[in-house]
């Protein structure tokens, strides 16, 4: 049930803060259990948004979308609905190693998202922003809207990811955000600071989206879907979705010469950046920073 006014007499046995990918995971098991689950987040229609690459699994991760899918989990079905391109990694070694991985479409995953969480029975989506904890004894009872509202519960599960104390830099320019566009959880994040609970940061480099129109496909390498699919989720058979091509590019001596030459910009390298914590996605710069002695560093493009 999607909600955006809320009683004040209802009291929630679990309480999910945050629509991503965890938020929704953790809000449909509680509620699978019988619990009478509340999944709160910003934005309503942003639940199931993929804010970078759009692809599922890989190595090591693919294991977990599957370990999640065993559980009755939502992550592997809503990506046999929207996979565009199937490929199994490693697939020229042993079982142990190999992983599944989907390029999915972005708006197709988040339309199955919503299916998934829609018709859970047990759920209700509250939008709004929880900028509080309700503590008693120790221990999280509740939660305190933007607007003062309060909503109780048994227990509270924080999914917040990035828009935790989120910081988004584009060269030298910095602004607090979740995502482009969207609040981050400020308040929030001070309050756990309050309680003693260690706030710490994740980087990712995230490059440019290009424009399909404006990529010469000619002089890159074709990198076809595999011709045996094989669905993420235990429960499906088959994928249905058309599969398309990635497209493999190399960069040269001499955008390694200009990334080089004005990686003094890169908040990375400009000293921006304090913190040297784990990190997702490795940036262009970094890459070629650290891998001086190669010659060539392989970028994959989705068509």
């Amino acid at each position: 049930m999607i909600s955006r006014e809320i009683n004040m007499g209802d009291c929630f046995d679990v309480i999910v803060i945050g629509g991503g990918h965890a938020g929704v995971e953790a809000a449909c098991a509680s509620a699978r259990t019988g619990s009478k689950t509340a999944l709160i987040t910003h934005k309503i229609e942003k639940i199931g948004e993929m804010s970078c690459n759009p692809a599922i699994g890989g190595l090591g991760k693919g294991h977990l979308v599957k370990e999640i899918d065993a559980l009755d989990g939502i992550m592997a079905k809503a990506t046999d609905k929207a996979c565009i391109q199937f490929r199994m990694l490693n697939s020229s070694r042993g079982a142990a190693v190999r992983g599944p991985r989907a390029q999915t479409d972005r708006m197709l995953y988040k339309k199955a998202i919503n299916y998934f969480v829609n018709k859970q029975k047990n759920l209700q989506i509250i939008e709004g922003s929880v900028e509080d904890l309700i503590v008693s004894k120790g221990s999280a009872s509740g939660v305190i809207l933007e607007d003062n509202k309060k909503i109780h519960s048994k227990s509270v599960v924080l999914t917040t990811g990035t828009f935790l104390q989120g910081l988004i830099r584009i060269g030298s320019e910095k602004q607090h955000a979740g995502r482009v566009g969207d609040k981050p959880s400020i308040r929030l994040a001070k309050r756990l600071k309050q309680l003693k609970f260690s706030i710490g940061r994740l980087k990712t480099g995230t490059p440019p989206r290009l424009l399909k129109k404006t990529i010469n496909f000619n002089n890159l390498t074709e990198q076809k879907p595999d011709k045996k699919l094989a669905p993420f989720s235990f429960i499906n058979k088959d994928i249905h979705i058309p599969q398309i091509s990635c497209f493999i590019t190399h960069t040269n001596e001499k955008t390694h010469k200009i990334i080089s030459d004005n990686i003094g910009l890169s908040p990375m390298y400009s000293g921006e950046i304090q913190s040297m914590g784990a990190r997702y996605c490795p940036s262009i710069e970094d890459k070629i920073h650290k891998f001086k002695k190669q010659a060539i560093t392989s970028n994959i493009f989705r068509t």
